[in-house]
């Protein structure tokens, strides 16, 4: 593992142990619900049969896999840079397949919900058959990995993902956004220099274009433009809709980044 990864990894694990920077919720993001109720008004035929498998890149604690996965009876599973935050997911899991009472006292039975949960980057192989994976989720996440991971990551979510299989992409983008053209000009990657696992200088890596180390956390982030992720992604998925966010200005200033989320399907061969 890289310098860099193992920087994010460090940072990653202090922030779920005691978060500092971001918000950590245990609610499922409300662009996941927009998305899911898009795709069931939108897709040939339902697409979160029961049974059907979702993977979620950068899971977190597991808010957004446990409740897609227990609403509609699939399984799933559960990837994350974090030990933290697979080990919190766990335990949130295991949480839900217990009884409890709603807040008028009646009762509400557990759901015994397949997930595993696993600690790696997702820069790694996902060690999952060709076309087994339903749904895919990447929230937040991909935007961490260099050009070159870029490019991997993306062959291997569509070699895991069926023909008709959905994926739910959030992430940074450029255009609209001043706040993150300052953080760019501002923060600029400056490359990364690649040692082996004695820490020996192998290699470098150059600066990059569109990315930045961010200012707080010290780890590099990249920011999508548009067409980027149309190249990128459109060899293998066909691009349903892209929603922009619009919050991001307040009295005529930028004071959050930019997001856009893209409804994908994964092309027929």
């Amino acid at each position: 593992m890289s310098k860099a990864k193992i920087q994010s990894k460090t940072f990653w694990n202090k922030e779920y142990s005691d978060p500092k920077h971001l918000t950590m919720s245990a609610e499922a993001a409300s662009d996941l619900l927009t998305f899911e109720k898009w795709v069931t008004r939108n897709a040939e035929w339902f697409p979160f049969p029961k049974d059907a498998f979702v993977l979620d890149v950068g899971c977190g604690n597991g808010r957004n896999i446990i409740p897609l996965c227990g609403e509609y009876g699939m399984k799933g599973l559960g990837i994350d840079i974090s030990g933290t935050a697979t080990e919190q997911a766990k335990k949130v899991l295991a949480h839900a397949a217990k009884d409890s009472t709603d807040e008028d006292g009646n009762l509400v039975v557990g759901k015994n919900i397949d997930i595993e949960f696993r600690t790696q980057s997702i820069a790694e192989p996902f060690n999952l058959e060709d076309q087994s994976v339903d749904v895919v989720l990447d929230m937040m996440t991909s935007h961490y990995l260099r050009q070159a991971e870029r490019e991997q990551y993306v062959k291997e979510i569509a070699r895991v993902t069926k023909p008709y299989g959905w994926l739910f992409f959030k992430t940074f983008i450029l255009e609209g956004d001043l706040h993150i053209k300052r953080l760019i000009h501002e923060h600029p990657d400056r490359g990364e220099v690649i040692t082996d696992e004695n820490g020996n200088i192998i290699g470098n890596l150059p600066p990059e274009e569109n990315s930045y180390i961010h200012p707080k956390i010290g780890v590099y982030e990249h920011v999508f433009t548009e067409s980027e992720i149309v190249d990128l992604y459109t060899p293998y998925f066909v691009i349903h809709k892209m929603l922009k966010s619009y919050k991001h200005i307040k009295d005529g200033k930028a004071f959050k980044r930019r997001t856009v989320s893209v409804y994908m399907e994964r092309k027929r061969d």
